[in-house]
């Protein structure tokens, strides 16, 4: 279970803000979405941008950086958009020239040549930083639309829970500390023939 201090159930709002968390209902299915969790990144009049959370791959990122290839930090599945590319999250601040705040100490992207030599130098550890293959986008009023649908549900995650390296039951937790019917969503199969 989350802590209080890690999520904070009762700031659950309907209108998605950069640095929220849009949780997937469990009638959401698919590789990139399904029981996904993703971090809202940017959110501007051109549309929105977010990195799922809780899908990882099997996969470090020594396997698409060669230089890199001694650092086993994980992989994860971002979303559909520009798969051939490498995105990160970190809470190395200005650390990181060209970083894009998200909220509190949680950054993403920025100048990746200067990643490289910080994770080189030993200087960043598994809890500053994530990599993703992809990321999640909609358009202008997509994500709004999606949300009147219910296909997603807005959370406020802390940055210490989205910055946790492989949680694997986070849909899950995200579901039981929103409480009322969503605690029931956090059992449901993935496979309702299942049940």
């Amino acid at each position: 279970m989350l802590r209080d201090d890690i999520f904070n159930a009762g700031n659950q709002k309907h209108d998605p803000q950069k640095g929220d968390a849009v949780v997937a209902e469990p009638f959401l299915h698919g590789k990139y979405f399904g029981r996904s969790v993703i971090l809202l990144t940017d959110i501007t009049e051109t549309g929105a941008v977010g990195l799922v959370l809780n899908k990882p791959l099997a996969y470090a990122v020594g396997d698409f950086i060669p230089e890199l290839k001694d650092y086993d930090f994980p992989i994860f599945l971002g979303g559909p958009v520009d798969t051939s590319k490498l995105y990160f999250l970190h809470t190395l601040g200005n650390l990181i020239p060209q970083s894009h705040h998200v909220k509190d100490n949680l950054y993403w992207g920025g100048d990746f040549e200067t990643l490289a030599t910080l994770i080189k130098q030993d200087q960043v550890k598994f809890h500053q930083v994530r990599f993703f293959v992809g990321y999640s986008g909609w358009s202008p009023g997509q994500l709004e639309f999606e949300l009147e649908d219910g296909s997603w549900i807005v959370a406020n995650l802390a940055s210490g829970e989205m910055m946790n390296t492989i949680n694997p039951n986070l849909w899950e937790e995200v579901m039981r500390d929103l409480g009322g019917k969503y605690k029931v969503w956090s059992n449901f199969p993935d496979n309702p023939s299942m049940n």
